[in-house]
């Protein structure tokens, strides 16, 4: 890797940081939020594979509903979940599918895919 994408890697690393900060907690901006699963398929292209993700948000985590692409040479990538969770919230839906692609930079567009089931508990 050169210096180049560590360095852009770097700074994507502390504007996230800055983003989760930003965010807030579940618990202050979703009080009626009592926990939130993410059941994912990753695939990247190229790889035959499919790789099983569980990303869980509890009370205490930050309210960024960002899932981080796994592809280790994706830059500034991931999967935004914000608005999907933030619409379900809203609604009161406890359940939610979907599809999404990485955001991110990498060696080609489209690297990486995810089909989501979001589930919602709430108190």
């Amino acid at each position: 890797m050169n210096n180049s994408m560590c360095t852009r890697k770097n700074t994507a690393r502390t504007e996230r940081r800055q983003q989760k900060l930003d965010a807030g907690l579940v618990k202050d901006r979703f009080p009626e939020v009592a926990g939130i699963v993410i059941n994912m398929t990753y695939d990247q292209r190229g790889i035959q594979k499919s790789l099983p993700r569980v990303v869980n948000f509890f009370p205490d985590s930050y309210a960024l509903f960002m899932i981080d692409c796994l592809n280790k040479d994706c830059v500034d990538g991931g999967f935004d979940l914000t608005q999907v969770i933030t619409a379900m919230i809203i609604d009161r839906r406890e359940s939610a599918k979907g599809d999404l692609s990485c955001e991110g930079e990498g060696p080609a567009a489209g690297h990486s895919t995810i089909a989501y089931e979001v589930a919602i508990q709430y108190t």
